[in-house]
């Protein structure tokens, strides 16, 4: 642990030039004394290191030293795709252990080629969760992982959409996703491999046994189908809508994807009034109208009768309160009165 400790230490200053003691700690996440301790060892081994005193002094290497120590640790070679994603890599609890990695594949890289990586990290920058999503709480993130890495079944308490919420299942782990900010486990269950949400694990213990992996599983693969198989099936159900062209082109910013992109692969011919007939896939009656509520007075729903009548009656309740309110407010005439405003004649 030590040994590592030094040669991250070594490559910080040889990728960074003059670093302060605290500067040091901070990235190796130990103490100013330790960082002391540690430049003490290095001289001593022969590196040469030396200190500048003052305010804007530090540690640095004697200019034109370079070592060639940078050989990668398992788990550290393991990392390296993450690189693009020191969040999620974080989560997973190899932020530390993929920092290292970094550090050293950025001291072999001869000086060329160092520079135009440090301008690709300054340049470029990977945010992978949606727009007004915050981060979901995964606290069994890293035993999930764990249990995928070392391939090792593992039980979980699980909650679900459907009665009975909470399910207990001993799974057979494959594989973690990370899709647009979230995070999935890919697992068989029995003789059934599908996709569980991590946030919705609620406990989760590593077993001491083996996890069966099916020959010539393809994560990627299996991910892609899966996919697009859960967004066929969730829409179970059509909507006729009647909507201005506006609305439509509205779809494509506030309804998920498949929704938007039936609805404009159904479209029919615009009228002269600007509207156009459509279908949008639902998942039910009330996600219809909690989704399409979001077009206002620019849609309205043709069919099915049950979903229009949801729409009715949320028309007959926004007047009940809007227009009602309306008329008892205080105006010139006194409280409760309404003014005609129109013309005498």
């Amino acid at each position: 642990m030590r040994a590592s400790r030094l040669l991250s230490l070594l490559l910080l200053l040889q990728n960074r030039g003059r670093m302060t003691a605290q500067e040091l700690a901070d990235e190796l996440e130990v103490s100013v004394r330790t960082v002391y301790r540690d430049v003490e060892s290095l001289g001593a081994s022969g590196v040469p290191v030396y200190a500048d005193r003052g305010p804007a002094g530090g540690y640095q290497l004697l200019d034109g030293y370079r070592t060639r120590l940078t050989g990668l640790t398992g788990d550290e070679a393991g990392t390296l795709f993450l690189a693009g994603v020191p969040g999620p890599a974080a989560e997973l609890g190899l932020g530390s252990v993929l920092a290292a990695a970094e550090l050293k594949l950025r001291a072999s890289l001869p000086g060329e080629l160092a520079d135009r990586a440090d301008r690709v990290r300054e340049r470029f920058h990977l945010d992978a969760p949606g727009w007004f999503r915050s981060d979901e709480p995964t606290p069994h993130l890293a035993t999930v992982a764990d249990a995928v890495w070392r391939a090792r079944k593992i039980e979980v308490r699980y909650r679900r959409w459907k009665a009975p919420r909470e399910v207990a299942r001993t799974l057979s782990p494959l594989g973690v996703v990370l899709k647009a900010g979230r995070w999935y486990l890919v697992a068989a269950f029995r003789e059934r491999i599908t996709a569980y949400r991590v946030v919705n694990v609620l406990d989760a213990t590593l077993l001491d046994e083996p996890a069966e992996r099916p020959a010539g599983f393809d994560l990627a693969a299996f991910w892609q189908e899966w996919t697009e198989q859960y967004e066929r099936g969730v829409y179970t159900a059509r909507a006729t809508v009647r909507m201005t062209t506006e609305a439509l082109n509205r779809m494509a910013y506030v309804f998920p994807p498949e929704m938007s992109r039936t609805a404009r692969a159904c479209a029919g011919p615009v009228g002269d009034d600007g509207w156009l007939t459509t279908t949008v896939p639902i998942e039910s009656v009330r996600h219809g109208h909690i989704e399409l509520l979001k077009l206002g007075a620019e849609a309205e729903v043709l069919d099915p009768p049950e979903l229009r009548e949801c729409f009715a009656e949320t028309a007959r309740g926004l007047g009940r309160t809007y227009l009602a309110a309306d008329s008892t407010k205080p105006g010139p005439s006194g409280p409760g009165l309404r003014v005609d405003r129109s013309s005498d004649q």
